[in-house]
């Protein structure tokens, strides 16, 4: 049996668009907001540049947005929740003991890139 060799190749998005954008005023407030946003489960926060966030992708499933995707290289957010934060901590605890973990993302590129933008929007 041969292996034949696999072409392995990287596209970033060309685009991504953000319906909607939230500053809160600090890391806590955002813990508290996707904490209830999630129905009490704490889901995780992103952290980059500076920026802690949370960002909700419109579905590739639909037609047309795959095609975009595909064909363009363009990606649609329908939210993204974001706050200052200088330095990432692996968690964040607000006063009423909601625990939210924070995942540093600042090796991926593209979240990079979103999270210089976020900060000029501010």
């Amino acid at each position: 049996m041969s292996v034949h060799e696999l072409l392995v190749t990287y596209t970033p998005y060309k685009q991504i668009s953000i319906f909607e954008k939230t500053f809160f005023d600090a890391p806590e407030d955002l813990a508290r907001f996707i904490t209830l946003m999630a129905s009490g489960r704490a889901p995780g926060l992103y952290w980059a540049n500076g920026i802690v966030f949370i960002y909700v992708p419109l579905s590739a499933s639909v037609t047309n947005i795959a095609k975009e995707l595909i064909e363009n290289g363009k990606q649609y957010w329908l939210f993204v929740g974001y706050t200052l934060m200088p330095t990432c901590t692996k968690i964040i605890e607000t006063k009423e003991k909601l625990i939210v973990p924070v995942i540093d993302v600042s090796s991926n590129e593209i979240l990079n890139q979103v999270t210089k933008w976020l900060k000029q929007q501010k």
